[in-house]
This record gives C-alpha cells, structure tokens and sequence, in this order.
C-alpha cells in the first residue's frame, strides 16, 4: 500500500507481513479495553460507592448517583465520536485510535487516584461522574476509529467473523471485571467506609485498566498500518457535515433506531440485572458476582453465533429476527427471574444468563453492519456516530425504569424496556438495507 501525508506510518510497519491481521488483533484488543473501561464502575464501585458519598444519603440519591457515574460516560461517548471520527476520516485511523486510547488510559489513572468523600467532601462525587464524562469522549473515540479500521483490512466473506471476535470481547470483558471484582471481595473486607475494599481495592480494577491502554496504544504504535480504504482522495472537508446531509442523513437515522434498541437492551441485561439480582432476588455480592461472571462467557458463544448466522443470512433478516427474540423471550425470562428468592440461585443463574445472552448477543455482527452502512470518505465518523449517538436516550434508564415503576410497579419495569428495545431493534433492521456485500473499499 502507499503511504501518503495524510497517512501517517511510521518505517516499521511497512515491514509487517499481514497487517489485515494486525489490524483486527488491534480491534479486538481495543474493543475489550474500552468495554472494560466502560463498565468497570458498575460491578467494581458498587459495594464502594459510599467511599464517594455522605453517609447520610439516602438509597435512592445513591442510586441516581451510581446511574450517573455510568451516565456521564455513555453520554460522552457521542461527542467523542463526532470529534475523533472527523479526524480519522481526515489524517488516518491509526494515529487516532492513538491519541484516543492515551486519553482514556490517563482518565482511568486519574479515577483510580481519586479521594473520598472524607478528603474532599461533595467534590469526590463531581470528579468521578467529570473524569468518567472525560473518559467517555476518549472512548467514543477509540472505537470510532479502530474498528473501522480493523474491518477495511477483513475480506468481504469474514467480515461477519472478524466482527463477532471484535465484539465478543465486550462479556469477555464483562466477566474479567466480575471474577476480578469477586477476587477482590472473597480476600477483603468490604462491609463499612473503613474496610480495605472500600478505601483502596477497587482502585485495582482501574488500574487495570489503565494498564491496558498503554499495551494497546504500544501495540497500535509498532505493528498497525492504515488501510488501503484511506488512499482516497474523496475526502470531505466535514465528515460530520457530509453524514448529516442526504443519503447519509437516512442511513444515520436508520442507525440510530436500532442502535437506541441495542442500548436499551444493553442497559437492562448489564446494568439493570445485577441490581435485580441483589435487590429483588436477594442474593448477596458475591453470588451476584459469580452468576455475572458466568453470564458474560455464555455471551461469547452468542455474540460468535449471531456473528456468524448473520453472515449465513444476511444483516437485516438477522436484525429483525433478533429483535422479535429479545422483545418475546429476553422479556419473560427477565419477569420470571423477578419472581424468585435467594433459595433460587441456580435458577437465577439460568435465568441471568438467558436475558444476557438473548439481550446482548446482537453486538456479535454490529461492526461489520455499521460500518458497512457508510462510505470510506465518512466511515469512522459514521460508525462512531451512529454506534454511539443512539446511546443518550438509553442512558437515562434509571429515571425511566422509576417512572415506569410508578405505572406497572418495580418487576415488570425492567420487561417493559426490554420489549421497547426489542421493537426498535427489529424496526431499525427491516428498515435498512442488505449490507453482507458491500464493497468496503468504495468512498462515497
């Protein structure tokens, strides 16, 4: 391939035998950093968020701060699309994702610094949800920039393949942040603001992760190449202008149904569930973290399944099946799951891993299907805005599931956003068009 001025490469990746290789180990790898980064805080922080807040406040304040914590990172996340997605499709995938993955890594450093309420009072819980809102323009960066970049370099007919080994790392993350979070509990004490968890073991996890964004930007600066798709000299001077308007505008649209349902879905079967499992289950930390750690490698299997019968069937068929599934079967597991009681936990487990499989499984073809939607001159931003524009509304679950706790009560709730993500899902994929064959290397 030629490198050119906008291309940055440095001399020794020119050497590298298969940099279409190199390019998907960067995306798999950047996929579980930020998936790991992203939802750390809500395993890892739970039994120590009162080493953020006063002990005076009350379980439903706390609960709204906990929601914001994970908040300000979701909503972060669109800005950091528009923002590194513009200059991914303007200098080059590669130095991006750099500067992306160095800025989250410092953010996540910066976290596992953080004093308490105790030090520094009210400001503890306003530089957490800040540095969590920084972290999440950074994130939303890398992945806007390292999986399109990681799909330009896959061949047409593995495509679906490389994309559910992408995405499959999202509960390969997910487990890791339980299992170590269960570690950490099975070894401290964790039960009041002076116990060891508190004060200082969930620092570990952060620290892990910051761990890993200094081996991915390490691994991007030695051995990733930008892809042949870049070499164009079709490049708008606004990515962001350009996907706004037209044809594009529709196909960001359509997007964006099914992603807000991919969300909402996400939301219940990440977030919501274990808090289910806690409150109205009753089991105790530690079974929650052993069946969170379970149902996460159970997704694995499921992200690699859809991946795959996507490429068998086609991305929208698989889009508009899944949803049906989801809205139909995702949702009774879940309302089944509420009537239990901690005698139950096997069963929970089940349940659990069910409503994460059938709710979360749909990311498996999401990277090839993305970015298959939009041309090469607008790709990163459109994969960055369209994966995560639709992650604001979905965002704010915690203040919908109390207004729908009000109408339908507490159990049925959680159902309700299931069947809406659901619907969306299926409407958003039977309104775009097939995609499995699209020419990748196609500017605009």
């Amino acid at each position: 391939m030629s490198t050119t001025s906008s291309s940055p490469v440095p001399s020794t990746t020119g050497t590298h035998r298969d940099p279409g290789r190199a390019a998907l180990r960067g995306g798999i790898f950047g996929y579980y950093a930020d998936q790991f980064d992203i939802f750390v805080p809500i395993l890892t922080l739970a039994p120590a968020m009162i080493f953020f807040q006063p002990a005076d406040m009350s379980p439903t304040a706390s609960a709204l701060v906990a929601a914001a914590v994970f908040a300000s990172t979701m909503v972060a996340r669109p800005l950091g699309s528009a923002i590194f997605g513009h200059y991914a499709d303007k200098v080059g995938r590669r130095i991006t994702t750099m500067v992306a993955v160095a800025g989250f890594g410092a953010s996540t450093f910066l976290i596992a610094m953080l004093p308490g309420h105790q030090h520094i009072g009210t400001a503890a819980i306003v530089l957490l949800v800040g540095l969590r809102f920084v972290a999440g323009i950074f994130l939303g960066g890398e992945y806007s920039t390292a999986v399109p970049l990681a799909m330009e370099w896959s061949p047409r007919h593995r495509r679906g393949l490389a994309s559910g080994l992408i995405t499959a790392t999202s509960p390969a993350a997910t487990a890791s942040i339980a299992a170590l979070s269960l570690l950490l509990l099975s070894t401290m004490s964790s039960g009041g603001l002076d116990t060891a968890y508190v004060q200082w073991g969930w620092r570990i996890p952060f620290l892990f992760g910051a761990l890993l964004a200094v081996g991915l930007f390490v691994y991007y600066r030695r051995n990733v190449e930008e892809a042949p798709a870049f070499d164009t000299d079709e490049r708008p001077s606004s990515p962001l202008a350009e996907l706004l308007r037209g044809r594009h505008r529709r196909a960001l649209l359509q997007v964006f149904v099914l992603m807000t349902g991919t969300w909402t879905l996400t939301n219940v079967g990440v977030a919501v569930l274990p808090a289910t499992l806690k409150k109205s289950v009753g089991l105790d930390d530690r079974a929650v973290s052993v069946v969170m750690t379970i149902a996460p490698l159970a997704c694995i299997g499921g992200f690699l399944a859809c991946a795959l019968l996507s490429q068998r069937f086609g991305r929208r068929p698989f889009y508009v099946g899944f949803g049906v599934v989801a809205a139909v079967v995702a949702s009774t597991c879940f309302y089944v799951l509420t009537t239990l009681d901690a005698d139950d936990v096997v069963l929970a487990g089940v349940l659990a891993t069910a409503v994460q499989v059938l709710s979360l499984s749909l990311f498996g073809p999401i990277a090839a299907y993305i970015t298959e939607r939009f041309p090469a001159s607008i790709r990163a931003t459109g994969y960055g805005v369209g994966y995560s524009l639709a992650l604001v509304i979905p965002a704010f679950y915690a203040f919908y599931l109390s207004g729908l706790s009000a109408l339908v009560g507490d159990a049925l709730a959680p159902v309700v956003l299931i069947v809406v993500g659901g619907a969306l899902v299926a409407v958003g994929g039977w309104l775009g068009p097939e995609t499995r064959d699209v020419d990748m290397t196609t500017a605009a």
